[in-house]
């Protein structure tokens, strides 16, 4: 995907109009142009910068630079010295007073431009992902030979720890506090499984990863063990991803020939196996006890926690369950080292995040960014902007049961620090982008629909919640609810949180909950005026042919 390498806002409240930001914007626009850079910076305004001086300010990201007051005589040494050499104008930055914290989503970020921000995805689309040479070619196995040959699995685990990786598969609970956690549990022996189950609609980072750089999985799944003291791991491998499937086993074959996998890795005392084990097509076997039971043969239902996996983990012994993501971050960081892992994200959480980027956006598709990007970024620099120039109504985060974010919050920065405050989780890494002619109404429908189907039943407030919830979205949608349904809604998202049994029946909830808190006027339209604002709902006619509503029913 071709993204811009930067973006620059210009503020346009009120105040900044008064003291010429439209003349600044416009100077922008000729100067942008001028240089020949209209296909590579993208030129936007932002009205709530929560700011009172140094205005009319220019910001300038990925750098999250702000200049101000910038007067349009400014505009060409700024688009000269920063935006076509790279330089940041002292001069200009200087007259730009107020604390950096009136700004929220100027962080601590650090880093180089997120489109050339490649870490898990540095040889995806380079190598070939059959070939074992490739891969050695491109610092494959550097990693494992440094581990077993420098370092004890008590440095490796601090290592990591230091680094400050946390987990990609949704939680962010920190990696190498995990692997400390198995490695200190008793009993052998123990496991290392990889969850490439990912079942999460509109989330499809671990399949590229699988598909275009297999070796770097097995290589980080083999320095685990060695971490841990597990000698077999297991990939549980979503059944659909056949591709993938099959390049792993490909890739086990060819480094168990040349000793990088199996008995005595690379000629130490130090064994580990592999084995693939695909899934059935179960969602609720992305959560990781349930994803324990179905290798173990059983159903996959998730298990009551406490105990947690690292205790009580594969056939009742300790287990490090990663995400495919979480372990492809491993073997560069053993490498560079953890200060190196450190030069990207924000200083709360290092690194970079892979999303998938969904919706009314005009480039859909996968990158790799640094955490702190914020929405607005995506949007505008990887996005390419909304769809004829719509305005951005809501971003859903993580995935079918993440986040809703409404678009009056697009500022705020991607990284679990920032979007916990806001009562988010980034969950997936899944982006959903829409537009003003999506229904509130509608989105929440489908999406506990999928819900409904895929509850495993174990659980009452899950089995019976979803499909209550589902069914008074129905009636909002057909104009056959009350306003008291609302008070339901609420209640039994709040119940489905407090005492499901697993993640899935506590985050089902979650999207609803969030459109009655940003969205709740548009739901009560539906109940009072009698109207859906998009046309979207049937509002007691029949389905139209081709809407949303009726493409999710015949599927």
């Amino acid at each position: 995907m071709k993204a811009f390498r930067s973006m620059v806002l210009v503020s346009s409240d009120s105040t900044s109009l008064q003291k010429g930001a439209r003349d600044v914007f416009l100077k922008l626009q000729e100067e942008i142009r001028a240089f020949g850079l209209s296909e590579e910076v993208a030129l936007n305004t932002i009205c709530d910068i929560g700011c009172n001086e140094g205005l009319p300010l220019v910001i300038v990201y990925p750098e999250a630079v702000a200049y101000g007051p910038v007067r349009p005589d400014d505009v060409h040494i700024l688009v000269e010295e920063h935006l076509s050499k790279g330089q940041i104008n002292r001069e200009l930055l200087a007259l730009f007073h107020a604390p950096a914290d009136e700004i929220a989503w100027l962080g601590a970020r650090r880093g180089a431009l997120p489109a050339e921000q490649r870490i898990v995805l540095e040889r995806s689309g380079i190598v070939n992902p059959d070939s074992l040479e490739d891969y050695l070619s491109y610092s494959g196995y550097q990693a494992l030979h440094k581990v077993l040959a420098e370092m004890t699995p008590a440095e490796l685990i601090a290592e990591i720890d230091k680094s400050g990786l946390q987990g990609r598969g949704g939680a962010g609970f920190p990696t190498g506090r995990k692997w400390a956690f198995v490695a200190n549990a008793p009993g052998q022996p123990k496991y290392v499984i990889c969850n490439a189950d990912e079942s999460e609609p509109g989330t499809f980072k671990d399949r590229v990863i699988l598909e275009g750089d297999p070796f770097s999985i097995i290589e980080a799944m083999t320095i685990a063990g060695y971490a841990v003291g597990a000698s077999e791991g297991y990939i549980y491998v979503r059944g659909e991803y056949l591709r993938a499937y099959q390049r792993l086993a490909n890739a086990i074959q060819q480094a168990q020939a040349r000793g990088m996998l199996g008995e005595h890795i690379f000629g130490k005392n130090f064994d580990f196996h592999i084995s693939l084990h695909a899934g059935a097509g179960a969602y609720i076997c992305g959560e990781e006890t349930a994803l324990i039971e179905s290798i173990e043969g059983k159903r996959g239902l998730p298990r009551a926690r406490p105990p947690y996996p690292p205790t009580w983990g594969l056939w009742g012994k300790p287990t490090l369950v990663n995400n495919v993501e979480t372990l492809a971050n491993i073997p560069p960081i053993v490498r560079q080292g953890a200060e190196w892992y450190h030069e990207f994200g924000t200083l709360k959480n290092t690194g970079t995040k892979v999303f998938t980027i969904l919706g009314n956006v005009n480039s859909t598709g996968l990158i790799e960014a640094p955490f702190g990007i914020t929405l607005r970024e995506v949007i505008d620099i990887y996005g390419k902007g909304m769809k004829n120039s719509g305005k951005l109504k809501l971003t859903q985060v993580g995935g079918s049961s993440g986040s809703i974010i409404p678009g009056n919050l697009q500022d705020t920065p991607l990284d679990y620090e920032s979007l916990h405050r806001l009562g988010a989780a980034l969950g997936s890494g899944a982006l959903l982008f829409c537009n003003e002619d999506n229904c509130v109404v509608d989105l929440a429908k489908i999406l506990m629909q999928f819900f409904r189907f895929e509850c495993c039943a174990k659980c009452t407030p899950c089995r019976v919640g979803t499909q209550q919830t589902y069914e008074i979205l129905t009636r909002i949608s057909e104009d056959k609810a009350s306003i008291d349904d609302l008070q339901v809604l609420q209640k039994l998202g709040a119940d489905m949180q407090q005492i499901s049994n697993c993640g899935l029946g506590q985050a089902a909830p979650v999207p609803v909950l969030d459109i009655l808190k940003y969205f709740r006027a548009e739901v009560e339209e539906h109940i009072l005026s009698h109207h859906c604002p998009t046309g979207i709902c049937p509002m007691g006619k029949p389905v139209p042919v081709g809407s949303m509503v009726q493409q999710t029913a015949l599927s």
